[in-house]
Protein backbone atom coordinates (compact mmCIF):
# COMPACT_ATOMS: atom_id res chain seq x y z
CA UNK A 1 0.00 0.00 0.00
CA UNK A 2 1.28 3.44 -0.86
CA UNK A 3 0.85 6.03 1.90
CA UNK A 4 0.85 9.72 0.94
CA UNK A 5 0.39 12.50 3.50
CA UNK A 6 0.03 16.00 2.07
CA UNK A 7 0.25 19.20 4.12
CA UNK A 8 -2.49 21.60 3.04
CA UNK A 9 -1.60 25.25 3.51
CA UNK A 10 -4.68 27.43 3.66
CA UNK A 11 -4.04 31.02 2.70
CA UNK A 12 -7.27 32.58 3.98
CA UNK A 13 -6.18 32.38 7.64
CA UNK A 14 -2.67 33.69 7.08
CA UNK A 15 -0.73 34.72 10.20
CA UNK A 16 2.24 37.10 10.06
CA UNK A 17 4.87 36.04 7.51
CA UNK A 18 7.56 34.78 9.96
CA UNK A 19 4.97 32.79 11.92
CA UNK A 20 3.42 31.41 8.72
CA UNK A 21 6.83 30.16 7.56
CA UNK A 22 7.45 28.35 10.85
CA UNK A 23 3.94 26.87 10.89
CA UNK A 24 4.18 25.69 7.28
CA UNK A 25 7.57 24.05 7.90
CA UNK A 26 6.15 22.40 11.03
CA UNK A 27 3.13 21.08 9.10
CA UNK A 28 5.40 19.72 6.37
CA UNK A 29 7.52 17.94 9.00
CA UNK A 30 4.38 16.50 10.63
CA UNK A 31 3.24 15.18 7.22
CA UNK A 32 6.59 13.48 6.58
CA UNK A 33 6.67 11.95 10.07
CA UNK A 34 3.10 10.68 9.80
CA UNK A 35 3.85 9.12 6.40
CA UNK A 36 7.35 7.74 7.03
CA UNK A 37 7.21 6.80 10.73
CA UNK A 38 3.73 6.48 12.19
CA UNK A 39 1.99 4.90 9.18
CA UNK A 40 5.00 2.88 8.01
CA UNK A 41 3.18 -0.37 8.84
CA UNK A 42 0.57 0.31 6.14
CA UNK A 43 3.20 -0.04 3.40
CA UNK A 44 3.31 -3.84 3.84
CA UNK A 45 -0.47 -4.14 4.10
CA UNK A 46 -2.36 -6.08 1.45
CA UNK A 47 -3.34 -5.27 -1.21
CA UNK A 48 0.01 -3.71 -2.01
CA UNK A 49 -1.28 -1.82 -5.06
CA UNK A 50 -3.77 0.33 -3.11
CA UNK A 51 -3.16 3.91 -2.04
CA UNK A 52 -4.18 5.93 0.98
CA UNK A 53 -4.01 9.72 0.70
CA UNK A 54 -4.25 11.85 3.82
CA UNK A 55 -4.46 15.64 4.08
CA UNK A 56 -3.28 17.43 7.19
CA UNK A 57 -3.78 21.10 7.89
CA UNK A 58 -4.44 23.54 10.70
CA UNK A 59 -7.92 24.33 11.91
CA UNK A 60 -8.81 27.96 12.79
CA UNK A 61 -7.42 27.38 16.31
CA UNK A 62 -4.11 26.09 14.85
CA UNK A 63 -4.64 22.49 15.94
CA UNK A 64 -3.50 19.90 13.41
CA UNK A 65 -6.37 18.13 11.66
CA UNK A 66 -6.37 15.15 9.31
CA UNK A 67 -8.60 13.65 6.65
CA UNK A 68 -8.40 10.53 4.44
CA UNK A 69 -9.38 11.80 0.98
CA UNK A 70 -9.68 8.62 -1.06
CA UNK A 71 -11.68 5.43 -0.74
CA UNK A 72 -9.99 2.93 1.57
CA UNK A 73 -11.26 0.13 3.73
CA UNK A 74 -12.66 1.01 7.14
CA UNK A 75 -9.80 -0.96 8.67
CA UNK A 76 -7.19 1.30 7.04
CA UNK A 77 -9.11 4.42 8.05
CA UNK A 78 -9.24 3.11 11.62
CA UNK A 79 -5.45 2.60 11.65
CA UNK A 80 -4.94 6.16 10.39
CA UNK A 81 -7.38 7.49 13.00
CA UNK A 82 -5.60 5.66 15.82
CA UNK A 83 -2.20 7.01 14.83
CA UNK A 84 -3.50 10.56 14.38
CA UNK A 85 -5.30 10.41 17.74
CA UNK A 86 -2.06 9.30 19.43
CA UNK A 87 -0.36 12.34 17.94
CA UNK A 88 -3.12 14.65 19.17
CA UNK A 89 -4.45 15.44 15.69
CA UNK A 90 -8.18 15.96 15.28
CA UNK A 91 -10.42 14.61 12.51
CA UNK A 92 -11.05 17.15 9.76
CA UNK A 93 -14.78 17.56 9.38
CA UNK A 94 -16.17 19.23 6.28
CA UNK A 95 -19.70 19.76 5.10
CA UNK A 96 -18.84 19.69 1.41
CA UNK A 97 -17.06 17.25 -0.86
CA UNK A 98 -14.75 19.96 -2.24
CA UNK A 99 -12.25 20.90 0.47
CA UNK A 100 -10.74 23.83 -1.41
CA UNK A 101 -12.27 27.23 -2.08
CA UNK A 102 -10.26 27.82 -5.25
CA UNK A 103 -9.56 31.29 -6.58
CA UNK A 104 -12.08 33.92 -5.57
CA UNK A 105 -11.20 36.31 -8.37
Amino acid sequence: MTVTVLPIIEHDSKPAIPLAKVMNERLTRFAMELQDVHLKGLIKREPLFEDVVIYISYNPNYAVRWKVVNDVSSEVELIVAEQCNRLGYIKWKTTSVNTFNGNKS
